[in-house]
């Protein structure tokens, strides 16, 4: 089993690049997101920890995690977001660890991708046998962003400005797929990849 992480900047298009893996290749995909989503939940690794370092006022009336409010405080102070990500990003890569052992063991997939915005940031080169960057010029991204999500452009900008640079991506990962608009195109560099 290959194991394959996935990043890029936001809008560059890194789930319609998985979905058209799903649907092609014998696979298991986890988004980093939706792992820390779940980990978020009552009685999951994070969830106690989280409640003691923002309050009870991330929670709901079902005392599930708001997560819009949890994004709304931490944004807004580095210090509670430097808190969040000690530990968030431990307990994600652990379960994400364990889910490659538990596929190896079951032995169905040909290749486990990890698809992560914070991919090279929080070294998955260490657990990848290799990374890929989707690609996307700025101008498609923002289009696609506005179109979308709906995102104003002050948003746009603020989340590209956060988020590594072209020449970074390049520099860690061995695969580049463009992703500009020719989606037969975007999908014959996969096919090529794997």
């Amino acid at each position: 089993m290959k194991i394959i992480g996935i990043t890029g900047g936001v809008g560059a298009g890194k789930t319609q690049v998985l979905s058209y893996i799903e649907a092609h290749y014998r696979c298991r995909i986890i988004r980093a997101d939706e792992a820390a989503h779940l980990l978020y939940e009552p009685g999951q690794e994070c969830y106690q920890k989280l409640v003691e370092l923002l309050g009870s006022g991330i929670l709901r009336e079902d005392h599930t995690i708001d997560k819009a409010q949890m994004a709304e405080i931490i944004f807004q102070d580095q210090k509670l977001l430097a808190g969040v990500n000690e530990i968030v990003h431990p307990a994600v890569k652990k379960y994400i660890l364990e889910q490659i052992a538990y596929e190896q063991k079951k032995g169905v997939v040909d290749y486990f991708f990890i698809e992560a915005a914070l991919l090279i940031e929080e070294q998955y080169d260490k657990i990848a046998d290799e990374l890929w960057y989707i690609h996307a010029d700025v101008a498609v991204r923002k289009q696609r962003l506005e179109q979308s999500r709906h995102y104003s452009p002050q948003k746009t900008a603020d989340i590209m400005r956060g988020q590594l640079g072209e020449a970074q991506f390049r520099a860690h990962c061995k695969v580049v797929i463009s992703n500009n608009g020719d989606l037969d195109e975007t999908y014959r560099q996969v096919r090529e990849a794997l």
